[in-house]
């Protein structure tokens, strides 16, 4: 008769999964479904009784709510003021059953859908019972910021991680802030390619700079070492996807498994980007994560992860040849200046496949920030500033009041930063980032205002005009084969929706709830900062005209209608891309706020 084993450990509970903290998250989360569906118009409440109250009527229940109509034609919910006529209503996994008609979701869908709000929330129960107050986010670094964020402001189910256990998740998410060692792997050069940028042609110069003792990880490879390229490796991607996809290769000793490095690494927001905490001299490394999170499984696409070094020289190349970029804005670009791209053999040959698998094994070492500061410098990403602390207090309003500013002149310093580089970058050379709140870094001087811009994550997020300008002849082959094209208001449409609607269009009314300052004048503000640089520079006259920022009303983007409605979680050769449905009024040219409490709107045309 066989033995009984060993008793099993007993289940884990984790400490953050209380009544309390779930209701809290839940009611936030519920407030921003209903505030981001109506932005798409995947809903649509109508007026209610009273001042800023709205009504949302469904099939099998009825919400009311109070909220904040703003620029884009965004909304605001108060998750306080939320009301249901069903006694389970405030709970927004129960409000999916209950939309999916009007929404218009398949049953597939709203299962999915379930599944990752309910990791969402667990997610955010997690971040508030541990919060900090907005002056102990204040006094954190860049790579400590990254664990306190309640991630993307647009889209719902925004930490959704499917794929990831409930144990996963508590060693490798941001929230868990949790440096670990990551293992290292060989593969062979049958099988792997290795790019780098000037200075680091050579996979053995890179190495010297990120390890320190290459020999000893060499070891286990005997003579043939020189055979194999060396690259870091996600131990969750190792067991989940590499053995059963490599075991092939690893069976024919084309792929070796080999010790850590030893440096502890902490995840970033984006999750697959790791800071180096023990030598933040030394890069950040970006590995690719086969699950399914926000929009996208968040792999490395082959051909971009080959080219991520090269488009880093032409645009590091390209900012240092303009006075205006390297010496007037300073901006910092951090470079992806090495790569190992490890492509599937099999994978490769199917075209028509998921695009999950094509993009499984690899690695990129980005440039990190902290050699670029000056002293007395800090950095926070763009969306940091979004984050409000366990007592209520914005952390933007504690960078303000730190400064000796005032809120207008704050957030001033802040446009000034940040539009300068962007702009000169979109109306000089055709070319804009997508700076969303991960992407752009804004640089803050010793006393926390806001003094110059970072930019980073270039292969994917880098588009060029689609209409031939002389800046873009010269471009290299490589660069141009990788970076999408798009027409003028295509590249404006990335500004638009990535950095005013996707960053902006949250951080307004927060500004005015917590320092004063009115949306109306936020957006004048960056009005201004706009026309300074057209002034600055008379001569680009005609590419003010061809990308036109002041459009009366520019495309809906939408993030959420993507996963709900078009495409849901279907497997896809390539990767979906933001929907786009209907317009909204510019709020470079005119804001119309509507406040709770008032009956009048609040329309400022800008000066």
């Amino acid at each position: 008769m066989p033995q009984p084993s060993a008793a099993e450990p007993p289940l884990h509970l984790p400490p953050h999964l209380t009544a309390g903290h779930w209701q809290r998250a839940g009611r936030a989360l519920l407030a921003k479904m209903l505030g981001e569906f109506a932005y798409e118009e995947l809903l649509r409440p109508v007026p209610g009784d009273g001042p800023g109250e709205y009504l949302l009527e469904l099939p099998e229940a009825e919400y009311r709510f109070t909220a904040r109509r703003g620029a884009y034609d965004s909304w605001q919910v108060d998750p306080e003021s939320v009301r249901c006529s069903r006694p389970d209503g405030l709970d927004p996994l129960r409000f999916l059953p209950y939309a999916r008609q009007t929404l218009g979701m398949r049953g597939e869908t709203t299962g999915h859908l379930i599944r990752e709000l309910s990791a969402t929330l667990t997610a955010d129960a997690r971040q508030l019972a541990t919060a900090l107050t907005a002056a102990e986010l204040a006094d954190l670094d860049h790579s400590a910021l990254e664990g306190r964020q309640t991630g993307h402001p647009w889209i719902v189910p925004n930490k959704g991680r499917i794929g990831f256990s409930a144990t996963d998740a508590a060693r490798w998410t941001p929230e868990a802030r949790s440096p670990r060692p990551l293992p290292w792997i060989a593969v062979h050069r049958r099988l792997a390619e290795y790019r780098g940028v000037p200075g680091l042609e050579r996979p053995e110069q890179l190495y010297a700079r990120e390890l320190d003792d290459v020999d000893a990880l060499r070891a286990a490879l005997g003579p043939d070492a020189g055979d194999y390229l060396l690259l870091p490796v996600h131990p969750w991607q190792w067991d989940e996807t590499i053995l059963p996809l490599f075991a092939p290769w690893i069976a024919s000793g084309e792929i070796v498994p080999l010790p850590s490095d030893g440096d502890p690494r902490l995840p970033q927001q984006s999750i697959r980007s790791f800071f180096n905490t023990v030598h933040p001299e030394r890069c950040t490394v970006k590995l690719p994560l086969s699950i399914l999170n926000t929009l996208v499984w968040r792999g490395l696409p082959v051909e971009r992860t080959l080219a991520a070094p090269t488009v880093t020289a032409w645009l590091l190349a390209l900012r240092d040849a303009d006075p205006y970029l390297r010496e007037e804005c300073r901006v910092i670009l951090l470079g992806e200046i090495a790569s190992v791209t490890v492509d599937h053999p099999l994978y490769r040959e199917l075209p028509e496949a998921p695009y999950q698998y094509k993009e499984l094994l690899g690695a990129i070492w980005r440039q990190p920030l902290g050699p670029f500061l000056d002293g007395g410098e800090r950095a926070r990403t763009l969306a940091a500033l979004l984050q409000t602390g366990s007592d209520g207090r914005a952390l933007a309003a504690e960078l303000i009041a730190r400064s000796g500013l005032t809120p207008a002149e704050w957030t001033g310093r802040l446009f000034a930063a940040l539009m300068p580089p962007l702009l000169h970058f979109l109306y000089r050379y055709g070319l804009v980032f997508s700076p969303h709140g991960e992407n752009a870094i804004v640089v803050f001087d010793s006393t926390d205002a806001p003094v110059r811009l970072a930019v980073k994550d270039f292969v994917d997020d880098v588009n060029l005009s689609a209409q031939s300008l002389p800046e873009l002849h010269g471009l290299p082959a490589e660069v141009a084969e990788v970076l999408l094209r798009e027409s003028p208001q295509g590249l404006c449409q990335f500004i638009h929706s990535g950095l005013f609607i996707g960053v902006f269009r949250y951080l307004a009314p927060l500004l005015e709830a917590q320092t004063g300052l009115p949306e109306t004048e936020f957006w004048a503000l960056l009005r201004a900062e706009v026309l300074r640089y057209q002034d600055r520079f008379p001569e680009l006259r005609e590419r003010f005209e061809l990308f036109d920022l002041f459009r009366p009303r520019i495309d809906r983007l939408c993030l959420n209608r993507n996963r709900l409605l078009l495409d849901g979680y279907q497997d896809r050769p390539h990767r979906p891309h933001a929907a786009r449905y209907g317009t909204v009024p510019n709020a470079l040219v005119a804001v119309d706020v509507r406040l709770p409490g008032r009956r009048d709107r609040i329309v400022a045309p800008a000066p």
